[in-house]
């Protein structure tokens, strides 16, 4: 699409701050108005569009199509989102640790260990198994862990259903979400598996692109979910 507009700024709007496209305020694929409560996330939605060279690229403009997601989606399907993410945790994959080799156990451990022990202390205590052996997670705790869920905003919970998708860990997700960690290591984390395989055997185009998807999505996610917290 060529670029319309010269200027692209931020506004007030009811509930919040809107993108103003030379005065005119932009709008969700659903013909909604985009609004956030967020000042900083607003100006970074405005700084995407300003950064527009003279065509109109949706592939540089991440952080509205996410916002616009919480807005189209979420918002209208709160229930069902929370729900999908809430699913994560009968299955985390932070509480599936490897058997052997040895070396992949100590990294997971590493890795996972203290963030499994934040997210018990903050929500409650997930299980943790050797091996492929399915374990059944406490029901009190997997309740807990939706409700926690379906209390955030919509523009949180778009973000948090974003990088538990990426991440394959609401765990880490969460941690990520709530700045306990960084975008860096919540990938490290969340791949340490294929590292671990990649160091041994190599890794492909296939992989290294996927892998690249995974860590700009994660980014995204934190971004997201920072500038939202900020105001």
């Amino acid at each position: 699409m060529k670029r319309f507009f010269k200027v692209a700024a931020v506004g007030e709007a009811a509930g919040g701050y809107t993108v103003l496209l030379d005065g005119k305020p932009i709008r969700t694929p659903a013909k909604a108005p985009l609004v956030v409560r967020s000042k900083k996330l607003a100006a970074a939605i405005a700084a995407e569009w300003q950064a527009q060279g003279e065509k109109v690229m949706p592939a540089a403009l991440p952080l509205t199509r996410l916002a616009g997601t919480a807005i189209d989606l979420v918002a209208q399907r709160r229930d069902q989102i929370a729900g999908e993410t809430a699913k994560y945790a009968a299955t985390d994959l932070v509480c599936y640790r490897a058997e052997a080799p040895s070396e992949l156990a100590a990294r997971q451990h590493r890795a996972w260990q203290k963030h499994l022990d934040w997210a018990s202390s903050r929500y409650a205590p997930l299980a943790v198994t050797a091996g492929i052996t399915p374990v059944t997670q406490p029901s009190d705790a997997l309740e807990a862990y939706r409700r926690a869920i379906a209390a955030y905003d919509d523009m949180t919970l778009a973000a948090l259903h974003f990088a538990t998708a990426a991440l394959g860990s609401l765990v880490l997700a969460l941690a990520l979400i709530e700045g306990q960690i960084d975008a860096g290591e919540a990938f490290a984390a969340a791949e340490i598996d294929q590292t671990f395989q990649i160091e041994r055997w190599g890794e492909d185009a296939e992989a290294t692109a996927r892998r690249a998807t995974v860590r700009d999505d994660v980014a995204l996610a934190a971004r997201f979910a920072a500038l939202h917290r900020a105001g």
